[in-house]
């Protein structure tokens, strides 16, 4: 998507601790997630079942139940973490990642929270008991720092657009306007319900705002290139050893020129990109052939090394705190 004006200047004010000046949006009230959705019949069973929902009312059964639990878990999964690594080439953000010590130390933990407690919110509802649960945990560690609103801003929008660029490029079809819509409404509402102020009312508005924030803000910064670093590591750290240089190459070979500037990271040859793509094109060409999806899986991460079964004797409560 082609950036076709700036978007609208906004003043740099906290997200968590809201100015009196600022404009407070009142959440809105959605259907929760169907618990046990039915597809139809054949491969795009799921798709069907799509066409047929309004991603502005039902954004949560497209985005939580179908999309990411059913249909894309693994690029969902994956567009994330890339999500995440993206807004490390923001210096305000990766200082204050910095500050907190926490990649520094605990990495794994790190992740595996942040992955964790979006994964309540998909598979279970921001107003569930578990997605509310979540949002008090997120906004509890929010609140002990003071963050910029338009950082805030701009790493929900990474959110919304990340996994919907993903998937089209590399998923095992491509995504309905229905999928891509119903992804802004509900991150939106997350935010609102996180105290995120100003967040764009269109699905193109906030697209705007991503892409010219991404032109200003992406810069070098030492600190870029440490948390950087540190999560290149931890990619690395779920191989073996023999495949972590494959593993590196891989993640350059992925990333883009701003990031890669941003980073100060060597960016992969165009031989190296192609190989990356094609293996992930020839892992969607054989979960085409595959029978679709009828558990959802968004919120059993394998990966997970911090909290061993979960969500099984878990509460969202207990991800983000210090167990002796």
């Amino acid at each position: 998507m082609t950036t076709t004006r700036p978007s609208t200047r906004r003043t740099r004010k906290p997200a968590v601790a809201a100015a009196p000046e600022a404009r407070i949006e009142k959440a809105g009230s959605f259907p929760g997630p169907n618990r046990d959705p039915h597809p139809q019949r054949g491969r795009n069973g799921w798709l069907k079942v799509i066409e047929g929902l309004d991603p502005v009312t039902h954004h949560q059964d497209i985005i939580m139940r179908i999309t990411a639990g059913y249909e894309f878990p693994w690029d969902y999964q994956r567009s994330l973490e890339f999500a995440l690594f993206r807004t490390y080439c923001v210096p305000t953000i990766s200082e204050l990642l910095a500050r907190t010590g926490e990649f520094e130390k605990r990495p794994q933990k790190r992740y595996d929270d942040t992955s964790l407690l979006m994964a309540e919110l998909i598979e279970h509802g921001y107003d569930a008991e578990r997605g509310r649960e979540s949002l008090r945990n997120i906004n509890r560690m929010h609140g002990m720092y003071t963050i910029d609103n338009d950082d805030m801003l701009y790493v929900l929008s990474t959110f919304i657009y990340d996994p919907l660029d993903w998937i089209d490029r590399y998923g095992w079809r491509r995504l309905h306007p229905n999928e891509r819509l119903a992804s802004f409404h509900f991150y939106r509402q997350v935010g609102i319900r996180m105290g995120i102020k100003d967040i764009p009312e269109s699905f193109q508005e906030f697209h705007r705002f991503k892409t010219e924030y991404e032109r200003t803000k992406f810069v070098y910064s030492d600190v870029n290139n440490k948390i950087g670093t540190y999560t290149l590591r931890l990619f690395e750290s779920w191989y073996p050893s023999v495949l972590r240089p494959v593993v590196a190459a891989a993640v350059f070979a992925l990333i883009d020129e701003q990031m890669a500037t941003a980073f100060g990271f060597r960016q992969g040859s165009p031989r190296s990109r192609a190989i990356a793509e094609s293996a992930l094109r020839a892992r969607s060409a054989l979960v085409r052939l595959l029978p679709k999806r009828r558990a959802s899986v968004s919120a059993k991460n394998p990966q997970n090394r911090t909290y061993p079964g979960y969500p099984v004797g878990y509460r969202p409560r207990d991800l983000g705190v210090e167990h002796n």
